[in-house]
């Protein structure tokens, strides 16, 4: 069982700076992938960022140079510092944990744990 508790979502205006929290726990394993993925109102959830074990990060293209993933693999917790908020990125922002696996680079499995969500509203 993997619990991930996330934190740090509200509301802010255009321009502005979030930064998100999820921390895992339970039966986590080294190596791993950490990550986000957010879904708004009527649409699929999309993916935002990740983190692999041994530090490889990937973004979507709709937040690169804005957004950063960091970990603290001390604390099981990963971090995404929003930075130039837009109104499109007003959504539900889950995190999620993937066991991982080095087949040349480090593979996240399609296998995810989720949190439960947390609501960021940017207005204009």
């Amino acid at each position: 069982q993997v619990r991930l508790v996330e934190s740090g979502g509200d509301s802010v205006q255009a321009g502005g700076s979030l930064r998100l929290s999820c921390a895992a726990s339970g039966a986590t394993r080294s190596p791993y992938c950490l990550g986000w993925y957010r879904q708004a109102p009527g649409k699929e959830r999309e993916f935002v960022s990740n983190f692999a074990s041994g530090g490889r990060t990937a973004y979507a293209d709709s937040v690169k140079g804005r957004f950063a993933t960091s970990i603290d693999e001390d604390k099981n917790t990963v971090y995404l510092q929003m930075d130039s908020l837009k109104p499109e990125d007003t959504a539900m922002y889950f995190c999620y944990y993937s066991p991982a696996n080095w087949v040349g680079w480090m593979s996240c499995s399609s296998t995810k744990y989720w949190g439960q969500g947390t609501q960021v509203t940017v207005s204009s």
